[in-house]
């Protein structure tokens, strides 16, 4: 896994760790551990997944404790068993304790994105469809959670509004047609600026191809309707399936021929790997 570089990552972390430590650090912490005392604990995964967010949770420990370090055995994109060690974090102890959640936080929701993309991208191993996410991610975390689609074996979609020209359905109705959407995005954009369309039936596929396009979004097609789609492009497109996709349907989607398999719920809605953070010794205070 290429990482996200650190500017990226480091105001996601702040945010999130001023959050929890309020205004009063970690008053529980404060009031039990002796200030000095160092620890050791592992990161273990609950369940089987797919890891992701690891450089979130380094950043997190060494923002609060620089004297925090870890030692990484499972790295982003491997796939972790039950009760196995991902990584061990040494240091104060004070620190790890404030911030233990909000490392856990990224790391687990990171994780189940990464587990639920690999869940689908194996279910179509035997076909030629990437797996692929949309821009239904949580505000403020789209460049993390893409890259947790990665980890997982997926691929990105654009990453906002300005990167790609997709045409959807109510582009379609404020312009009059699909024919009109498209010959308007074709005269404003530039040349190096892909041009994807949306069409919910056949017969739209048929005007879209008539005037010509990078891509085609078949939403809510059948997998019958697809395979059709598919001929009626024969090449001269990318195709990209969309529409209430599972790890169950995935397989006939993809047996349709169709290049890209789009799923928002992979970052909308995956439900999140559990892992712990567990405490394995604790050494001398320090003078």
């Amino acid at each position: 896994m290429t990482p996200l570089p650190e500017i990226i990552l480091e105001p996601l972390v702040r945010a999130a760790l001023l959050e929890d430590l309020g205004r009063m650090g970690d008053i529980t912490s404060a009031a039990i551990v002796p200030e000095g005392l160092n620890a050791t604990m592992a990161i273990v995964a609950r369940q089987p997944g797919v890891v992701a967010g690891l450089d979130l949770a380094i950043l997190a420990f060494r923002l609060v404790d620089p004297g925090i370090s870890l030692r990484i055995m499972r790295p982003d994109g491997a796939a972790v068993a039950q009760g196995e060690t991902i990584a061990t974090a040494a240091g104060p102890a004070l620190g790890l304790l404030a911030a233990e959640r909000t490392a856990l936080n990224f790391l687990c929701r990171l994780s189940g994105i990464a587990s639920a993309t690999a869940s689908v991208v194996a279910a179509v191993r035997a076909y030629k469809a990437k797996i692929v996410c949309t821009r239904k991610t949580t505000p403020g975390l789209r460049a993390v959670e893409k890259y947790a689609v990665r980890a997982g074996g997926g691929s990105n979609h654009r990453f906002g509004l300005d990167d790609a020209v997709l045409i959807k359905d109510n582009h379609i109705a404020v312009a009059g047609g699909v024919r009109t959407a498209i010959e308007r995005a074709k005269a404003s954009v530039g040349h190096l600026v892909k041009i994807e369309v949306e069409v919910d039936t056949l017969a739209q596929l048929d005007q879209a191809m008539a005037v010509g396009v990078d891509a085609v979004l078949l939403d809510n097609m059948t997998p019958e309707e697809l395979r059709q789609a598919v001929e009626m492009v024969d090449g001269r497109a990318i195709t990209e399936a969309s529409g209430r996709v599972t790890p169950a349907t995935a397989p006939d989607v993809a047996a349709s021929g169709v290049d890209l398999i789009s799923i928002g719920w992979l970052t909308h809605s995956a439900p999140i790997l559990d892992i712990g953070l567990d405490y394995r010794s604790t050494g001398e205070t320090a003078a």
